[in-house]
């Protein structure tokens, strides 16, 4: 055998041939009805971020999903409560799949379905994908994070909001895929709190671009962009201290040249020093607030069980594996308790 064969022969067992993005999504299609809902959906969003819905925009979830089933379980519960807060709250469904590390670790449920370390991409793109429909089924809108761009056009059709993180803001090739998507898109502020990175990546993700990329057929393709009109602003906090105060909010304004964009408030990450009971009080300062900052939505990590845990064999149901979140009963309760607040200021407005 010569060096090439045992070259190829080498390569070939490092690599695993995914389904590519249009065989997906043939496999699991999109109902017309579930297009037009999907529609629907983003354009209240968009209408929430331009000011033109006056409701505040929730999006809420667990940090990352790790079991189909208690996602399935928290969608039912957020389905049901978005009945009776609808009037002042649009609750979209944090469904994240993908986690970004700061060194190594568990990647998500895209990457590692099973949770041992197999890197089941196959699995994890086909039961994601799957989810996803499901939750759409209810009737709720899905949000999640832009990681991997390659992973973009297996869901780009199921997403109503979706993010890039503080550690990518800065990324142009991230910059590039947020100007190509169909939805509203935030950029969260760096780590260290620089709103400058984000402000930088609006304006490109705004402009239209081309770029290389994956075409739905798989083949490295040159990518024409129209830019994202829906680009916006995510205060996360950072590692010295948190900016979703009406206070810290009037300083950034200060220093932006032009003036800023939609505002969404990350609840957690530095803006709760990633205490995940804090999220509450974070959230009822900036509702308490909002006639001042006019801030258009906010992120919770929520699930069913409070905070976190590790990756055993022995696991708590509906508790997350990444970030610690707020429990149900916690989440639902000052989403309740919010909403009055809300009405009773309308009430207070309109007499």
């Amino acid at each position: 055998m010569n060096a090439l064969n045992i070259a190829l022969q080498q390569t070939a067992a490092q690599e695993t041939i995914l389904t590519l993005p249009h065989q997906l999504k043939a496999q699991m299609p999109v109902s017309a009805a579930l297009a037009a809902q999907i529609e629907e959906q983003r354009q209240i969003i968009q209408n929430i971020l331009e000011g033109t819905d006056r409701r505040l925009l929730v999006i809420t979830g667990p940090c990352s999903i790790h079991d189909p089933a208690a996602a399935l379980e928290y969608a039912e519960k957020l389905k049901n409560i978005q009945a009776k807060v609808e009037d002042q709250i649009f609750l979209v469904m944090r469904a994240y799949i993908e986690k970004p590390r700061t060194t190594v670790g568990w990647k998500g449920f895209l990457y590692d379905p099973h949770l041992d370390g197999s890197s089941d991409m196959q699995t994890g793109l086909e039961k994601s994908r799957a989810l996803y429909l499901q939750i759409l089924d209810m009737g709720l809108p899905i949000a999640s994070e832009i990681l991997s761009p390659m992973a973009t056009a297996y869901f780009d059709d199921l997403l109503a909001w979706g993010a890039i993180g503080a550690r990518t803001s800065e990324s142009q090739i991230h910059r590039e895929i947020s100007s190509h998507m169909p939805y509203s898109i935030g950029f969260k502020n760096g780590t260290d709190g620089s709103i400058q990175i984000a402000l930088d990546a609006i304006q490109s993700a705004s402009q239209p671009h081309q770029f290389m990329g994956l075409s739905q057929s798989g083949m490295p393709s040159i990518l024409l962009s129209k830019g994202n009109p829906k680009a916006h602003l995510v205060l996360r906090g950072s590692n010295t201290g948190p900016n979703y105060q009406a206070a810290e909010i009037e300083k950034i304004k200060a220093k932006a040249k032009d003036e800023l964009p939609a505002l969404v408030i990350d609840c957690s990450h530095g803006n709760s020093s990633k205490n995940p009971m804090l999220q509450p009080e974070v959230l009822r300062t900036i509702v308490n607030e909002r006639h001042l900052t006019n801030v258009r939505g906010v992120m919770l990590e929520s699930h069913l069980v409070d905070g976190a845990q590790k990756i055993s064999c022995d696991m708590t149901y509906g508790q997350s594996v990444t970030d610690g979140c707020l429990g149900w009963e916690n989440t639902a309760a000052v989403l309740a308790e919010i909403a009055e607040n809300m009405r009773t200021v309308m009430m207070r407005q309109s007499a």
